[in-house]
């Protein structure tokens, strides 16, 4: 039986409408050119198909997997669904949600949900690694955005 989920969220406020904060969170095909954390995402997001993902958490190993698409709802929210080998070892459902904050900016809050009966084992790399991880790939996301460089 797995244990309680694990969740780790992250939120920043980018100061540009939801739309241009989608507009570069969703073009997968320039990740490498400045996404610390996600190093690449293949594929289309349909709701219900697969792409593969490649993430880098700081100062641990890399992994590429081939999660389920959940949601992608323009200017709203990303998720999606992976599992280490087979389901219920080792889960994580990405989240990422678009707050229109009223004023022009839009709050990103950037969560993963960890349920499995392996997560207590990789506790430790996810309080750390993997939750830096999300913070420096959101102030890159901020950075992006509001500077406008784009290409």
């Amino acid at each position: 039986m797995s244990k309680a989920p694990k969740t780790l969220t992250t939120s920043i406020v980018i100061h540009a409408a939801p739309s241009k904060v989608w507009q570069v969170l969703t073009d997968f095909e320039k990740y490498p050119q400045w996404n610390p954390f996600i190093k690449y995402i293949k594929g289309a997001p349909v709701v219900g198909g697969k792409i593969e993902a490649r993430i880098e958490p700081p100062g641990a190993k890399g992994m590429v997997f081939r999660p389920k698409v959940l949601v992608f709802q323009a200017n709203k929210q990303f998720r999606w669904k992976g599992h280490l080998l087979v389901p219920a070892l080792f889960d994580g459902e990405h989240i990422f949600e678009l707050q229109d904050n009223g004023d022009g900016s839009t709050t990103l809050v950037h969560q993963e949900i960890f349920t499995g009966v392996l997560v207590p084992l990789f506790k430790k790399m996810l309080d750390e690694n993997t939750l830096q991880g999300f913070e420096a790939m959101n102030k890159k996301l901020k950075s992006r955005v509001e500077t406008g460089d784009l290409n």
